[in-house]
């Protein structure tokens, strides 16, 4: 019973740094991905960490404080990667992979989010998946799958520091 309570008190430690580094890092991303608006994540169960969930409050600029559920599909999309991005600075990691995280933005949340990912080159290596051209012309290298004239898919490549050299 003591190794147990030594194990939950340990883990709770670690619970709380990481949601108050979480916690602090998503209100700062939220304000930039939506200026003007607040957002914040919420223990359901402060007193239990061990059994407690985590609620997203967001309120884009002009709008009432809104649980996620409540959000547009834009608004949605936006505030689901400004936590993640919490996540990734709370507890930085030397690469991550994101996948089409920007396909449901308009140009203006977009370019934002480009920012925020240009932010995150400078300490880890991004790998993500996008149709947007914008998103692409950020990277540093570029991968792509085609379908060959018989119909065999091939994998091809593209250096952009080599390409933007060139000019």
């Amino acid at each position: 019973m003591s190794i147990i309570k030594d194990v939950d008190e340990r883990v709770k430690e670690v619970l709380t740094q990481a949601y108050e580094d979480t916690a602090r890092e998503f209100e700062l991303i939220f304000a930039r991905l939506f200026p003007g608006g607040e957002g914040r994540l919420v223990l359901t169960n402060p007193e239990d960490l061990l059994v407690s969930g985590i609620e997203v409050e967001a309120r884009p600029p002009g709008k009432k404080l809104k649980r996620l559920s409540l959000l547009s599909g834009g608004e949605r999309s936006l505030t689901a990667v400004a936590f993640l991005v919490a996540i990734f600075k709370a507890r930085p990691s030397p690469f991550y992979v994101m996948d089409e995280v920007e396909a449901a933005l308009d140009d203006v949340n977009l370019g934002r989010l480009i920012d925020v990912m240009k932010e995150l080159q400078d300490s880890s290596q991004l790998i993500v998946i996008t149709h947007q051209k914008r998103t692409m012309e950020i990277a540093d290298a570029l991968y792509g799958v085609t379908m060959r004239g018989d119909g065999v898919s091939a994998v091809i490549s593209q250096r952009l520091s080599e390409v933007q050299s060139e000019f």
